[in-house]
């Protein structure tokens, strides 16, 4: 009831301001059984409930929220030992790496460990990635170290920790919103040449500024700035190396050693595989430990003067519970960095749980990931945690160790609480060294290898050279600078790449299936004679007059007809690149104003001498592959509109037919045929030019007839005449102009033809002996919208 009362107000206001909306027609059945389908445009409406929530879409969006209600009723013995054994191996891993990631972050190590907790503590109950784990990482914690050295040089006020917890709030908030938006698409629009450059700048990055800690160098210089500058100072102050060089060193040594020796074991003994694994994946425990005992050993009775930098007092429990304190000053302070600090925390994320989801064979959702990280930055503050977000390494040991599901986050949340209570006392005489070699260790797993590089050029040069950008500027300037730097190249060279597309036109080569050295169904004349049927063993494709594609050069393609053209659109048909293909469709241009061209009788001598011998044959038809057209645009049409009124002026008296093939958007055929296309046009001066129509038809669904079509049949031929006549009924007949360059004369001529085809149609199948479980695919409104390029070809010859 309110839509026919809105139908006829906006008819009522159509009628006021003198637009004509065109006909209505309803699908009717001819006298042969066919049914004449006639294609309704979408409309506003149409849109609006296609995309509106129902109850049950608002139920499945709730329910998508907590996806562990899918699995939390299948939990069993068998998986809570996979759990375990991944909880507290990552747990043993997590503390000494949260301890020496507070370094980086420039906070005090108790942060780090709140981090640690309430990253893997609330994850697991809007994960959708059984691998990942969430808390402190190196490149998140560099960016908050340089954040917190900028803001304390303008506002010393604003003390570090109170800076960091207001950073992962908003950084929460802002993930958070997007991901209840189901805006996780986003990330799609950062390539994998990109993220690989992040990673692999922003580890040299943070290995180059733990080099100074490693050594224990007297001398103070900035580990904060370009990357080249760190390497160089610390290259200039080797002789300043301290007695914490052997704690650093020796221990990296050591993570390094521990870890081929068990890679080596695996491969001699694959038997024994699992025990090696676990003997590598605790080594960083390990490494840590034995130097805390022989730390505590030097230095248990000189606290105060330790022959070495030790990580000092760790304080029990937690000693930041509270509400985090946000206010304008303290966003300000930071806001410059926020959109950086949301980058990272979304692309370690997505690419980390998108890598281990590949390789474990399960699909994640981007978007309720955004959600586990903007929840876990949102409440992790109120206990002490900066941001966080997942950790590449500590995932790997994760999923290495046969991780069930992320339940197995609790039980690292249990093994840092008792670390948190229980061991205060020992983490102070962790040596400093040893902690940066922690660092250097994980982080050198994020360096692409060569390998990967090598397959980045093999794959897209362009790709590789985009790596290589974003890894130098992130060394010659800042790991910000690097991130965007590289998402903006990445989008320039899309946007470059979909404006410059490139269509095709196409011929026809006729092809024939060979088992072995036989010929199947070979042609029994020249294919380029006439159109013939496909079969099953031959049959017409459609390639690049070109060559292009890497086509055998020697394959002779057909033009598809005289005066006909093919093109392909190749990418989408917008905006950005609308004027690029028409300018390469083109064929003809106008004069330049200043020439005034052939005077009349010039024209006479030149039409009277060249007609006869022209080789070249009038051009008659024009046919669009819109394959991989979605949607079409205003530019993007007007542009065709311009393009067609420039070959009808050179086509004069006749017109250019215009005919697509694969349009499989209504709302790209609605535009379309707004703008006048889908249907024959107007010869000027001679009227409406009648045009062959033909139609492809297909069996019914069960060969009966649909309920809204069954009672035209049996009101029989006149009844079907009527309301045929009645809904191609021409209104207006005025010249003047109206939208996109579509005249009224153009429209009645339109709905003539229409007509035309109709009846030429039903008698063509009268004849043809089409019957009555036959209907055709398309509708008869917009004959030149075709199905394949077969049709649009068919169509566009001219009558034999």
């Amino acid at each position: 009831m309110v839509e026919t009362i809105l139908t006829r107000v906006g008819h009522a206001f159509a009628k006021l301001l003198r637009i004509d909306l065109g006909p209505t027609p309803s699908p009717v059945r001819d006298e042969t059984g066919t049914y004449g389908y006639y294609e309704h445009e979408p409309t506003v409406g149409d849109w609006f409930r296609g995309h509106a929530l129902t109850a049950p879409q608002v139920r499945r969006y709730i329910w998508s929220l907590f996806p562990f209600l899918r699995w939390i009723g299948y939990y069993n013995v068998q998986w809570l030992i996979g759990d375990l054994v991944a909880g507290i191996t990552v747990g043993t891993v997590v503390i000494p790496q949260g301890m020496a990631y507070a370094e980086l972050a420039k906070l005090p190590p108790e942060y780090c460990l709140y981090s640690s907790l309430m990253g893997v503590l609330i994850y697991w109950f809007f994960a959708t990635s059984k691998d990942i784990t969430i808390g402190p990482v190196a490149v998140m914690s560099t960016l908050m170290g340089s954040i917190i050295i900028k803001v304390q040089a303008v506002h010393p006020e604003i003390p570090p920790p109170a800076l960091a917890s207001a950073l992962a709030i908003i950084c929460g908030a802002i993930v958070l919103f997007l991901g209840l938006l189901r805006l996780g698409f986003i990330v799609d629009f950062i390539p994998l040449p990109a993220i690989s450059a992040f990673m692999t700048g922003s580890a040299i990055n943070v290995c180059a500024g733990q080099v100074k800690t490693v050594l224990g160098k007297k001398v103070h210089f900035s580990t904060r700035g370009a990357t080249y500058e760190i390497i160089i100072d610390t290259l200039r102050h080797l002789p300043s190396a301290r007695i914490d060089a052997t704690m650093g060193l020796t221990a990296l040594a050591m993570l390094y050693g521990i870890r081929s020796a068990c890679n080596y074991g695996t491969r001699k003994k694959p038997h024994k595989a699992k025990l090696f694994f676990f003997l590598s994946t605790l080594r960083t425990a390990f490494v840590v430990l034995f130097y805390t005992m022989i730390s505590a050993a030097v230095n248990l009775h000189r606290r105060n003067h330790p022959a070495f930098k030790l990580l000092g007092n760790v304080p029990r429990g937690f000693k930041a519970v509270g509400v985090p304190k946000i206010d304008v000053p303290i966003i300000k302070a930071f806001l410059g960095e926020l959109p950086a600090a949301v980058i990272v925390l979304l692309i370690e994320h997505i690419a980390i749980s998108k890598s281990f989801g590949r390789v474990n064979n399960y699909t994640i959702d981007p978007s309720q990931e955004f959600i586990a990280i903007g929840i876990s930055n949102l409440l992790g503050p109120f206990l002490g945690a900066y941001p966080a977000t997942g950790s590449f390494s500590r995932t790997a040991i994760k999923a290495k160790c046969g991780v069930r599901t992320p339940l197995a986050g609790v039980i690292t949340a249990v093994v840092v609480l008792l670390a948190i209570y229980a061991l205060p006392a020992l983490f102070f005489f962790i040596p400093k060294s040893s902690l940066s070699s922690v660092i250097i260790h994980a982080v050198g797993d994020l360096v692409t290898p060569p390998h990967i590089t090598y397959q980045f050029w093999c794959v897209s040069p362009i790709d590789a050279l985009i790596f290589f950008m974003g890894v130098i500027v992130i060394i010659f300037s800042t790991i910000e600078t690097g991130i965007y730097c590289t998402i903006g190249v990445s989008l320039a060279v899309l946007l470059f790449r979909l404006a410059k597309a490139r269509g095709q036109f196409l011929g026809y080569v006729q092809v024939h299936s060979v088992v072995g050295d036989h010929i199947l169904n070979a042609p029994q004349e020249d294919p380029s004679t006439g159109f013939e049927d496909d079969t099953e063993m031959s049959r017409r494709i459609y390639l690049p007059t070109e060559h292009e594609g890497g086509t055998n050069p020697g394959v002779k393609i057909h033009q598809p007809a005289p005066g006909i053209f093919i093109y392909r659109v190749s990418e989408g048909f917008n905006y950005p690149n609308a004027n690029h293909y028409t300018d390469h469709l083109e064929t003809t241009g106008d004069r330049p104003w200043n020439d005034p061209g052939p005077t009349r009788a010039e024209r006479k001598i030149l039409m009277a001498e060249e007609a006869p011998t022209s080789p070249l044959p009038t051009l008659r038809a024009i046919i669009l592959d819109f394959t991989v057209v979605n949607n079409v645009d205003v530019t993007s049409v007007q542009n065709l509109i311009d393009v067609r009124n420039q070959l009808d002026r050179w086509a004069s008296p006749d017109t250019v037919q215009w005919h697509f093939a694969h349009v499989h958007n209504r709302w790209t055929k609605r535009a379309l045929a707004a703008a006048g296309f889908g249907f024959p046009a107007v010869s000027e001066g001679s009227g409406p030019r009648w045009q062959r129509s033909i139609f492809n038809v297909a069996e019914i669904l069960d060969g009966s007839l649909p309920s809204s079509m069954s009672q035209s049949h049996a009101e029989g031929s006149e009844d079907w005449s009527k309301d045929l006549e009645t809904s191609l009924k021409v209104q207006g007949s005025s010249a003047s102009s109206s939208v996109m360059g579509v005249s009224e004369d153009e429209i009645q001529v339109v709905r003539t033809d229409q007509k035309d085809a109709k009846v030429n149609t039903h008698r063509r199948r009268g004849r043809s002996g089409v019957g009555t479980g036959m209907a055709v695919v398309d509708g008869i409104n917009r004959p030149f919208f075709h199905v394949d390029l077969t049709s649009a070809l068919n169509n566009a010859m001219p009558d034999s």
